[in-house]
């Protein structure tokens, strides 16, 4: 069986939800934000995480990076979409956050948002300051 992990971040904490395929959930809970914690947390889990996912942020590079070089599929998704996704829940959680994320992630709809390499986002030319 497939599993799908929905992280609802935030720059101090990280609310995890791990659901199967058919929609169960298998695991909840909260814990620091920091990649190498959330791998720890994942791999502790009985059986392998299929993909990963998470909305788009301030730390989602920092996310995507550190847990892909874990060994995860990491997919970044559009936030417009996930807030739209995640407006019709009653109770707005972080808890109730990352299951639904984790829902969106198993049914498939959203959108992947194309994540920048760290040395991307580092570059910029002396002359693009020149040119304005």
């Amino acid at each position: 069986m497939e599993y799908f992990a929905g992280l609802d971040v935030s720059l101090r904490s990280c609310a995890i939800c791990v659901v199967n395929a058919k929609g169960k959930v298998m695991l909840e809970r909260g814990i620091p934000c920091e990649a190498g914690d959330i791998a720890d947390y994942l791999n502790s889990f009985d059986h392998p995480i299929e993909r990963i996912g998470f909305g788009a942020g301030t730390l989602s590079q920092h996310l995507f990076y550190g847990l892909t070089r874990e060994g995860f599929d990491v997919v970044c998704m559009e936030a417009r979409q996930v807030n739209a996704a995640l407006s019709a829940m009653r109770n707005k959680t972080d808890k109730n956050d990352a299951r639904g994320i984790a829902h969106v992630l198993r049914t498939g709809w959203f959108s992947p948002v194309h994540m920048k390499s760290r040395d991307g986002t580092e570059f910029r030319p002396a002359e693009m300051g020149a040119m304005a």
